[in-house]
């Protein structure tokens, strides 16, 4: 209870500082929200205009009531240390008393775990660009919401509250984000792989090393009569042409030159748990994409995994799919139906992933070809008697289920967990 008070002191301390720093600096302010792949397009637009300007991103995932302030005063979270969550506050009243260099873009994301919790958020943020990534038919955190109509009114707050004339930009192949256009006080623009998109990713392809292993992804960017092909290293997921289109997008808005905008583009480093390729043990390549799961994600993920051409097996390791309420059998044997069609090796991990291996038993994958775990430590631990030389490893499940444990089991150079896997800070490392 105690606690709870005190959090809430600290968000009204930090939420009022953050008011007082943009009405003193006036930054121009980019909101990411979506229920999939807002780090990727934060992380890429951060990539374009850093190029040209003085830029600030949100960290990790900093998207909360608490998380946005904390970005716009470039302060880390503290928290359960009430020395740091002082010295927050004090960073605060420098930023706002002294004269300070600070960013002239802000890129934010904005979340939603529960309703209302970006409409708290926009009666003080109001952005200069909104961009909305991806909802999906059953989104993340659909729990705590009536319905998905419910999750897409949320978010749909973030666009009322765009500024007069600001830029609304929107995935063109997801018709409830479309449908927030209707919303918008600015200009509309539109991403994605769909003709109708203001900026379209096509020929999406997988690219391998010499080895014959996956090394990254190309796909072709086309804007007005322009076509440009595009490179991202370090990455299996065609996802990115959206995070990347999207950047892009904003670039050719900012007036840069496609050209130049998509060599800067290429420079961009998949964030980790997304994805990310990763080497692993005898000569085993990782699609790590630990960090989240939602329906939506769990089948793009699936869906690159039944693309990768490899050598060896196709296994895929998923953990629990949380928060999604009365949804969850249905969604978990959609799930398990799916990976009956792509992966040699099914290996579950949590009580909810259960139903996956459940569904492909009952879609004729062999029993032999199918582990259980409830643990995702003792999954990986496991896997490393399976894995053989040429095997392709998807690793996915909800943040809770910290399936990034497997894949640091797995890694054929665990000394480099701290930079490639997700939740390597000390106190996501000290939880159980």
């Amino acid at each position: 209870m105690i606690k709870r008070i005190l959090k809430n002191i600290i968000v009204r301390i930090l939420e009022l500082e953050a008011r007082l720093v943009l009405k003193k600096y006036k930054p121009k302010i980019i909101a990411v929200t979506g229920n999939v792949g807002k780090t990727s397009t934060k992380d890429a637009i951060y990539v374009m205009l850093s190029r040209a300007y003085h830029v600030r991103k949100s960290e990790k995932s900093f998207n909360s009531e608490l998380g946005v302030p904390l970005t716009i005063l470039g302060c880390e979270s503290g928290w359960n240390s009430p020395r740091l969550w002082m010295s927050n506050i004090l960073e605060g009243l420098a930023l706002i008393f002294l004269k300070n260099h600070y960013p002239k873009w802000l890129i934010l994301e904005v979340g939603a775990d529960r309703p209302g919790d970006i409409l708290r958020i926009t009666k003080w943020l109001s952005p200069d660009m909104v961009v909305v990534t991806h909802i999906g038919e059953v989104p993340v955190h659909v729990e705590f919401f009536k319905s998905v109509k419910e999750v897409v009114a949320e978010k749909s707050h973030l666009v009322r509250a765009l500024k007069e004339g600001g830029l609304l930009f929107l995935n063109a192949d997801d018709e409830q984000v479309l449908s927030m256009k209707e919303h918008s006080r600015g200009k509309v623009f539109t991403f994605g792989t769909s003709e109708k998109a203001t900026m379209r990713a096509t020929n999406e392809q997988i690219l391998y090393d010499q080895d014959g292993k996956p090394a990254g992804v190309t796909f072709k960017i086309n804007y007005g009569e322009s076509s440009v092909p595009v490179r991202l290293q370090g990455t299996a997921g065609f996802s990115y042409a959206y995070a990347v289109s999207a950047a892009l997008l904003i670039g050719v808005s900012e007036g840069f030159n496609l050209l130049s905008a998509v060599e800067w583009i290429q420079e961009y480093e998949t964030p980790p748990g997304r994805l990310k390729i990763i080497g692993g043990i005898n000569r085993t390549s990782i699609l790590d994409d630990s960090y989240n799961a939602s329906p939506a994600a769990m089948d793009a993920a699936l869906s690159t995994l039944a693309a990768v051409e490899t050598k060896g097996r196709k296994i895929a390791v998923l953990g629990d799919m949380m928060e999604l309420g009365k949804h969850s059998t249905d969604e978990h044997k959609k799930v398990g139906a799916r990976a009956a069609g792509i992966c040699d090796i099914l290996v579950t991990v949590g009580m909810r992933a259960q139903t996956i291996a459940e569904e492909a038993h009952a879609k004729k994958m062999g029993k032999r070809d199918i582990f259980l775990f409830d643990d995702a430590r003792e999954a990986g631990v496991a896997l490393r008697g399976i894995v053989a030389e040429g095997d392709v490893i998807l690793v996915k499940g909800s943040q809770s289920m910290r399936m990034e444990r497997v894949v640091e089991e797995l890694m054929a150079h665990p000394e480099d967990k701290r930079r490639l896997l997700v939740r390597q800070e000390t106190e996501w490392l000290e939880r159980a």
